[in-house]
Order: C-alpha cells, then sequence, then structure tokens
C-alpha cells in the first residue's frame, strides 16, 4: 500500500484529499481542497472509541467491522470511487494514518483502485503546516497595509500577486459591521488556509508578503500568536483616503454587497434581516458612541431603511466613520510600536510596495 509525506508538494499542488476521519473529527477543521467522506459515522466512532479504551485495539477493530456492514461498506467505497475519479491525483488520509485509511486502501484496493495515504496523517500534516509557517514567518519581510475603516485596503491588496487576505480568509471584513453571509471557518480551517498561502508565498519568491493590517482576532477567529507576532515586525504603509471616497466604498461594502448577500439566502426576507444585523452592529458599540450618539445614528439607518432608499444610510455611515472609526483608529497609529514606512494615496501606496519588490 502506497504513502506518501511529500507535505510540501500538496500544498503548492493544491492537491484534492480524501479525508475519511469522521464527520465530527473533519467540522472541526481539515485542510483547503479536503473532502469528508468518512469510513464511520459520528456514532460509530463513538462507540469504537469506547470499546478501544475498555478492551483494546483488537476488540475496537472487530466492533469497527460489525458496525460498518456489508451495505455500508459497499456504499463507502461507491462514494470513494466517484471522488477518485473526478480526483485521480487525490491523497487518503485519517486522523494519525493508521487503521481508518489502511481499510480504506484496502478496500478500494480490492476494487480495482489505487490511492496513496499520508503518513502519519491529518496529525503529521498539521504540524508540517504548523512549524514550516512559522519558519517562513520569522524570516518573511511584511509590509502592513493600514488605514482609516473604508480607505480601500482591501481593494488596493487584489491588485498585487504578494499578498494574503486575512480577512478573505476569516470570511470577516473585520469590523464591528463585517460579518459577511458566509459562516467564518473553523479556528483549524482558517490556520490551515493561511499556513497553505504562507508556504504558497515563499515558492513564488516574492521579496515581501503584503497583508492588511488587523488585529489578532478577525471575527471569531485569531491569528496564531506566533504568526501574529512575526507579521507585527514589518513596516507599516498607510493608505490615505478621501472622506468622501471612503463613504462610497463603506456603503458598497455593508449596504450593496452585503444587500446582494442575504437576497441570495434570505430571498424576500433579505433587507429585514440585514436590517436587524446593522442595528444589533451599532447596539454592540452603544458604550463607545454614547448614549445619544447612539440613538441619533440608529434613527438615521431607520429613517433609510423604512424609506426604501438605500443611498440615505451614507448620513449615518458618514458619522460613523467620522465619530467612531476614525479617533479609534487614529489612536490606534499614534500608539503602534510598527514602524510607518509611507503615507500616500492608492496609486501612491501600490507604486511604493511594487518599488520594493
Amino acid at each position: 500500500m502506497k504513502f506518501t509525506e511529500d507535505f510540501l508538494s500538496i500544498v503548492l499542488e493544491n492537491r484534492p484529499l480524501l479525508d475519511v476521519r469522521a464527520p465530527v473529527e473533519y467540522d472541526k477543521g481539515s485542510f483547503p481542497n479536503a473532502t469528508n467522506i468518512a469510513i464511520m459515522d459520528d456514532e460509530q466512532r463513538r462507540l469504537i472509541g469506547i470499546r478501544y479504551k475498555e478492551e483494546g485495539n483488537a476488540s475496537a477493530v472487530k466492533l469497527g467491522r460489525e458496525l460498518v456492514n456489508e451495505e455500508e461498506q459497499v456504499q463507502r467505497i461507491k462514494d470513494w470511487k466517484i471522488f477518485i475519479q473526478n480526483n485521480p491525483n487525490a491523497y487518503l488520509y485519517c486522523f494519525r494514518g493508521g487503521q481508518r485509511s489502511e481499510i480504506t486502501q484496502m478496500w478500494l484496493e480490492e476494487a480495482g483502485i489505487e490511492i496513496a495515504r499520508l503518513k502519519g496523517g491529518y496529525k503529521a500534516f498539521r504540524n508540517f503546516l504548523t512549524q514550516e509557517s512559522e519558519t517562513i514567518t520569522s524570516t518573511i519581510s511584511t509590509i502592513i497595509v493600514g488605514g482609516r475603516t473604508g480607505s480601500g485596503k482591501t481593494i488596493l491588496l487584489q491588485e498585487l500577486d504578494n499578498m494574503i487576505d486575512l480577512e478573505g480568509l476569516a470570511k470577516h471584513r473585520g469590523s464591528t459591521f463585517g460579518k459577511v453571509i458566509d459562516e467564518q471557518p473553523s479556528q483549524v480551517d482558517f490556520e490551515d488556509a493561511l499556513y497553505y498561502k504562507l508556504i504558497q508565498h515563499k515558492a513564488n519568491g516574492h521579496k515581501h508578503l503584503v497583508i492588511e493590517h488587523e488585529g489578532n482576532r478577525i471575527g471569531r477567529v485569531h491569528l496564531p500568536k506566533t504568526v501574529h507576532d512575526d507579521f507585527s515586525k514589518g513596516g507599516l504603509v498607510i493608505l490615505q483616503t478621501s472622506i468622501d471616497e471612503r463613504i462610497e466604498i463603506t456603503y458598497d461594502e455593508y449596504v450593496t454587497l452585503s444587500l446582494e448577500s442575504y437576497a441570495k439566502v434570505y430571498g424576500l426576507d433579505a433587507r429585514a434581516k440585514w436590517y436587524e444585523e446593522v442595528v444589533g452592529g451599532l447596539d454592540r458599540i452603544k458604550r463607545r458612541l454614547g448614549s445619544q450618539a447612539h440613538l441619533e445614528i440608529r434613527a438615521q439607518c431607520l429613517d433609510a431603511y423604512e424609506s426604501g432608499n438605500d443611498t440615505g444610510h451614507k448620513v449615518w455611515i458618514k458619522r460613523l466613520l467620522h465619530d467612531y472609526y476614525d479617533p479609534m483608529y487614529d489612536y490606534q497609529i499614534e500608539k503602534t510600536d510598527i514602524p510607518i514606512l509611507f503615507r500616500g494615496n492608492k496609486s501612491e501606496v501600490l507604486e511604493f510596495i511594487k518599488n520594493k519588490g
């Protein structure tokens, strides 16, 4: 039976992976391009785990063969065959590269299909990703793009080949109103996606890595401490954008594009669901806004919502940027230990970064 421990090629080739762990394990975290077609379901795994603790490995294996009956085995093989036919260069893994992936390999070989499995399984590959990424970030030269909310940092990043979009990986825009309709990944999924990007970045030979100025937390996921600390050793480039442009960018992200996303999920209820989320965001920052400002901004939001004139939301967006986000960001910049390398508008910042290589 074939093994592979060429973990680097998996990342660089974005190779598809067949994850045969139980769904509960997969949901806690997996790898980019992995598909879960489990050899046993959650309850079967639970029962076998109990048997293993009470009576040892041989008894647990025997129970596994009893629980996954012939009919289930046939269906599992059928599902795996379809996946492998669609992904002929795929690799296989379970948690430690042990019995579950070995049995999967054996069943597939009996059906005339060959697939290599990861030596050491999920655990070994995950350790490789973590260690390799921490080595990369310890030596990497980082350019951090900062700027006030709505200045278009993410838009600027999309024009660069040597960037990693942390907010994109986290599926969150990084602010109180940054939630997107897609559910955020698990912490492990976020980390593994980031590790892939870091390893691919190194392989592309870029002199610098460009990221957006973030705290260690983006929504409900956070950057691994070692990675965040290494990123923070870079230099800061401040993107300066006029308030009118910032209002338009913020409106486009938090109103126009958000409403389009909500419409795909909630249909006719989209606008009400979106408004409920925005008001919830305003309520979460009530203490920092102050009671009077909170009431006034909330009322402006309600007026725009009830009128059906979406451009009316620019009124409260302008106030929120000016009264809430700007003072907070200016204070952060004043206190930051990250050296500021450059300030300029979008074209100037792009030129500065590209000249850095």
